[in-house]
């Protein structure tokens, strides 16, 4: 019984031997590239979710509040879900219109796929996409809004140069304002 084990051991070590002399030999000795694809690691989502890669995103709102604060700048917050259509929509121009990419530079910058705890930022309600501007002395400026009278601070990729202007007027308010 022994003796039939060892066999059977010593057989399949022979024919895995085997096999895998085999695999290299058709490879010229590299491994599969195939497999060395699947088994690479995905590489983690940024923090701009797509709304602009080449950007500094905020991961946290009170990240966020800090350095509107320190930095005096302000914040813009972009409230959306990444399931939702007119969000993925949105977001496609925000990130495709070069000159608010390059505004953008000049405040800090957190988009949200959640809601936070400070009823601030829904002052109107919760819907999506919505985007609100906070002054460096932390207060939300409920005064730039979008054109819906039922959804104050959403924007459609129709309202980019809205928001382009609002992000304009965001700039200019805080230097009249020191």
């Amino acid at each position: 019984m022994e003796k039939s084990c060892i066999s059977v051991f010593l057989l399949l070590v022979a024919v895995s031997y085997a096999l895998a002399k085999d695999f290299t030999s058709k490879n010229d000795g590299k491994r599969d590239t195939k497999e060395v694809k699947e088994t690479k690691p995905r590489l983690p989502q940024t923090l701009s979710r797509g709304w602009g890669d080449n950007l500094v995103w905020i991961q946290t709102y009170e990240e966020a509040l800090f350095r509107a604060k320190t930095g005096n700048k302000p914040i813009m917050i972009i409230h959306h879900l990444e399931d939702c259509p007119h969000s993925q929509a949105l977001k496609k121009v925000f990130a495709e219109h070069k000159e608010i990419q390059k505004m953008a530079e000049k405040f800090v910058l957190l988009n949200l796929v959640y809601e936070t705890t400070d009823k601030n930022l829904s002052p109107d309600g919760q819907y999506v996409p919505r985007v609100l501007f906070i002054d460096p002395s932390l207060t939300v400026r409920a005064d730039i809004t979008g054109r819906y009278s039922n959804r104050l601070y959403a924007y459609e990729p129709s309202d980019i140069s809205l928001l382009y202007s609002n992000m304009q007027k965001a700039l200019k308010l805080l230097k009249t304002e020191l």
